[in-house]
């Protein structure tokens, strides 16, 4: 059968990376099963966020990721109910909550880094072949235009460089 999704090619881009990130998140928790890891693959983002930049506010945490602060505050409520971060009120400002790993969770970040971390790069490495930098770098390219002109704005510009047809 058809794959309509990859035949359609840039129409259906978003539908495309979609497809493929939950593939990828899928056969990432495979691999975090077999490490004995039971932190849903979808959370090790905020968890290496915290490792790498340290207690954030939810904001930042959202802005380091480049999700939704709603969608933040779930994965944070289930890492808290994990017992692998803790909030606390910002100093100076009780309207704010800084968020950090604990000890449980700087354990577990630990031990994915040392094994499944690289198993998963490796193999996502060898599954995008010898373009692999390549398509990273596009897909940078990509997030950096649509962040500076979102596609409605850029259909405008491209309807109004189009010569208009003469009516008979």
């Amino acid at each position: 059968m058809e794959d309509v999704v990859k035949a359609l090619g840039f129409l259906t881009l978003g539908t495309r990376l979609k497809r493929i990130g939950e593939r990828l998140q899928a056969q990432t928790q495979a691999l975090l099963q077999g490490f004995d890891i039971s932190v849903p693959a979808s959370q090790l983002p905020v968890l290496a966020a915290l490792d790498r930049l340290g207690p954030l506010s939810v904001g930042a945490v959202a802005e380091a990721l480049g999700i939704s602060q709603p969608a933040v505050t779930r994965l944070l409520g289930n890492l808290q109910a994990l017992a692998l971060i803790d909030s606390q009120p910002a100093p100076g400002d009780l309207r704010l909550r800084t968020v950090a790993l604990t000890a449980a969770g700087r354990k577990l970040v630990a031990r994915a880094k040392q094994s499944v971390w690289p198993a998963v790069e490796a193999a996502v490495a060898e599954a995008s072949g010898p373009s692999g930098r390549a398509l990273l770098a596009q897909l940078a390219v990509l997030e950096d235009a649509l962040a500076a002109a979102p596609l409605s704005r850029r259909s405008m510009r491209l309807r109004a460089r189009r010569p208009r047809r003469a009516s008979a």
